[in-house]
């Protein structure tokens, strides 16, 4: 698809609408504040799509952020995330997302992991967590549903007994980590793939590697940075950047990438780049014990 900014939007397997570009508001071990100017100038920069979630700690920081903008809260995509250790109060954790933000609906709700530590019973638990983000739909607190850091037996498992179906997956994705066979699958199913590491915390634009000139190489050849390649290379594999930063010039630049496509060759290049730079934790074998932030 051609788009010419990131409040262009992709249409969902439901029909409704999702910005080609969002923000992530995932800060470890960070002060309310830190988060909520962050957000700010993110906003007065003119990102509208915001990613947060019940573990991140920056719902409230969103939603103060939100009200103290002055502008309408239906010109906002917000997403949020239920927790691994919250699958069993969906409903709850719902509610208290909702209290911490000021708001009465999300526009997107993730299922934020797919399972619990040493969880025999992880696919019932995922299909009546499921059950449960349904009927947050059908009562209008949520517009959309989706995933977070499934694979395709773990989407697998939702699909075949879903009354409404995922719209989005938001994976671990970069440079060195394509996860090809899962992006095919989302998109037989017709499910979008997000990235929520498209510059991989900083490690795939070969800062401290042997791909450094490679990167230096494009990023000569278009007249952007490295980061900018990275973003774009998101975009033209049809895939949704979650983009972070906390200074308003990267910020600016993160979003300067809708003047220019990478040629069909050096997106070949780039997803043919060596699988080796997974940074996240796999869903099945290192499973997070971070618990939600219930309380905040």
């Amino acid at each position: 698809m051609k788009f010419t900014s990131m409040h262009d939007t992709y249409t969902m397997n439901n029909g409704n609408k999702i910005p080609c570009m969002g923000f992530g508001t995932y800060i470890p071990s960070a002060r309310e504040q830190v988060h909520k100017e962050m957000i700010k100038t993110a906003i007065e920069v003119g990102y509208r799509y915001f990613d947060t979630a019940s573990l991140y700690g920056s719902e409230r920081a969103l939603g103060e952020a939100i009200i103290e903008s002055g502008i309408d809260r239906k010109e906002f995509f917000i997403a949020t995330k239920v927790w691994h250790d919250e699958l069993d109060e969906v409903g709850d954790a719902l509610n208290r997302s909702l209290e911490r933000m000021q708001m009465d609906y999300v526009d997107l709700y993730l299922c934020h992991w797919p399972r619990r530590n040493d969880d025999d019973n992880w696919k019932e638990r995922g299909r009546k967590a499921w059950s449960d983000m349904e009927t947050g739909v059908e009562k209008g607190m949520i517009k959309n549903i989706g995933f977070s850091n499934f694979l395709p037996h773990h989407a697998d498992n939702i699909l075949k007994d879903c009354k409404i179906k995922p719209v989005v997956d938001q994976l671990e994705l970069h440079p060195g980590c394509s996860q090809a066979f899962a992006r095919a699958y989302l998109k037989e199913q017709g499910i979008i793939a997000q990235a929520w590491s498209p510059l991989a915390r900083g490690a795939a634009d070969g800062q401290d590697s042997a791909n450094r000139t490679f990167f230096e190489s494009l990023a000569k050849k278009y007249g952007k940075s490295i980061q900018q390649i990275l973003i774009r290379f998101q975009i033209d594999c049809g895939v949704i950047p979650i983009i972070k930063s906390m200074h308003a010039d990267r910020m600016k630049a993160n979003a300067d990438v809708f003047d220019f496509e990478l040629e069909q060759e050096d997106i070949w290049m780039l997803e043919c780049m060596p699988q080796n730079t997974w940074l996240g934790e796999h869903p099945d074998f290192h499973i997070p014990t971070a618990k939600s932030n219930r309380e905040q």
